[in-house]
């Protein structure tokens, strides 16, 4: 039986002006420019540079009435006037903002050769067949970034048939690994920490006892030494505490990831922060860097196109169509340069709120006065809504005096203290790794007793939260902190 039904439902949708601000707005500066760069490609309306002969104006350039109706084919409605007029934007660049600088400067940055291109040029010297270089090139692409091979033998003799048309076994692909394994850096090529670590202790001195004793080690006792039983293996091996000691510091000295030596230099990181913030005389001043202010313009040609149409007969189908596209490239434009507006307003209004709140801090650069704080905190303190202090804090940072902080690094929970004042989560950390620093190397201390410790210091805390507090601070248990 058919039924009719009337349901009524309350739908919020985003413009596309508000998606373009929201997607600009969660980039970080490092990012900006390929972003601008990209409208630059796409939109002929919009221009970089600065023209000297309009003046700038700080009214908002522009309403938010434009929408998609507007292109289909309604060119007698077109306003050109209000495009004609709206020279503030030939010259538009936001000033006041940020330390600008005329001449722009370019990090330098490290080169080096990749691990792949070492082993690629340690295999050249290798008198090999055919047959054996290929495997031996499968080989060496099928190792990681950190220097291990993780795919198994059967699988790679499947890989070989099937994109290289080379039928071989298990071992002659053994034969051809075990020459890239005494290739550089030590250790590489391996297919288990284990077997990382022998193909390290094997390159070194075997006259030396030591050197002896930590590949029987790692070969007959792997599971034991990881798991830091170290009783054990004196008991089986029957050696004294001293000599003990003296094989565990060769073992912990090697290398559990021989490719990141190599690969290192060539995937640094560079932080680029997207706040400045100083200290003069005692008055904290926060500036936008420099790259969040791009010189953009919209385009005089595009200007003009409209101006010959206002002339003109507007009859003309061709013209009238032309027109059209045009009003979309300066709409769009226009768009991407309010939202790049909007984003610098939003940076800065949600920044300067952040430094209230942590004020002392960053006069200071003591940890130990960042206050508890939660997007929320910041949200309230601006009027804006808690996913968009969210989209700035998750991939800004801001530049100090004491070093370059990201964001995320301010907001943190409240543990509450015996006084009844509540304290950051960061406080806590600070402590609870300072505790285990310090604390006795051959007996460390059990989370149990890392929460008695700093409940009898007043922070009221549950083991299992300082358990999520080790764990954060990438700390292992007390059992595999056992040091002799």
């Amino acid at each position: 039986m058919q039924k009719l039904s009337l349901s009524q439902s309350l739908q919020q949708k985003l413009s596309p002006q508000q998606i373009q601000f929201i997607k600009l707005l969660q980039i970080p500066t490092a990012e900006l420019d390929t972003r601008i760069e990209e409208e630059l490609e796409i939109n002929p309306a919009l221009e970089e540079g600065m023209d000297d002969e309009f003046d700038q104006k700080e009214d908002d350039p522009f309403d938010d009435d434009f929408g998609d109706d507007d292109y289909k084919d309604r060119t007698d409605d077109l306003d050109i006037d209000s495009y004609l007029q709206g020279e503030d934007y030939a010259g538009y660049k936001m000033q006041g903002d940020g330390n600008y600088s005329e001449e722009e400067r370019d990090m330098p940055l490290a080169t080096s050769s990749s691990l792949t291109d070492s082993l690629l040029q340690q295999f050249g010297y290798l008198s090999l067949s055919e047959e054996q270089r290929i495997i031996g090139l499968q080989l060496i692409g099928s190792i990681e970034a950190d220097g291990y091979i993780r795919r198994s033998m059967q699988a790679i003799v499947n890989d070989l048939a099937f994109s290289q048309n080379v039928f071989t076994d298990a071992e002659e692909i053994q034969e051809v690994l075990h020459k890239i394994q005494t290739f550089d850096p030590p250790g590489i090529a391996a297919r288990s920490l284990q077997e990382c670590l022998l193909l390290q202790l094997r390159r070194k001195d075997q006259s030396d006892p030591y050197n002896v004793l930590a590949v029987r080690i790692i070969e007959d006792f792997f599971d034991e030494f990881s798991k830091k039983h170290y009783d054990k293996i004196q008991r089986r091996l029957n050696i004294s505490d001293e000599s003990l000691k003296r094989v565990v510091d060769v073992i912990i000295k090697l290398n559990p990831k021989p490719g990141s030596v190599e690969g290192e230099a060539g995937n640094v990181q560079y932080l680029i922060p997207d706040f400045i913030l100083t200290n003069s005389n005692g008055k904290l001043e926060l500036t936008l860097n420099s790259k969040n202010a791009p010189e953009l313009r919209i385009s005089r040609s595009f200007a003009d196109m409209l101006d010959t149409y206002d002339k003109s007969s507007k009859q003309n189908k061709s013209l009238r169509e032309t027109v059209s596209f045009v009003k979309q490239k300066l709409d769009a434009a226009k768009w991407f340069i309010d939202a790049i507006k909007q984003r610098q307003q939003t940076l800065l209004k949600t920044m300067n709120a952040i430094v209230r709140f942590q004020y002392d801090f960053f006069l200071t650069g003591d940890e130990s006065k960042l206050r508890p704080m939660i997007l929320k905190d910041i949200a309230t303190l601006i009027d804006m809504d808690v996913s968009t202090v969210s989209r700035v804090a998750n991939s800004k940072a801001v530049q100090t005096e004491f070093g370059i902080y990201p964001l995320k690094y301010f907001f943190s929970e409240g543990i509450s203290t015996d006084t009844g004042e509540d304290v950051s989560s960061r406080e806590v950390k600070n402590i609870l790794k300072d505790l285990i620093d310090s604390e006795p190397k051959m007996n460390p201390l059990s989370d149990d007793k890392l929460e008695k410790i700093l409940n009898d210091r007043g922070y009221n805390i549950a083991r299992r939260t300082v358990a999520k507090y080790r764990e954060q601070l990438n700390i292992p248990v007390a059992r595999l902190r056992k040091q002799l």
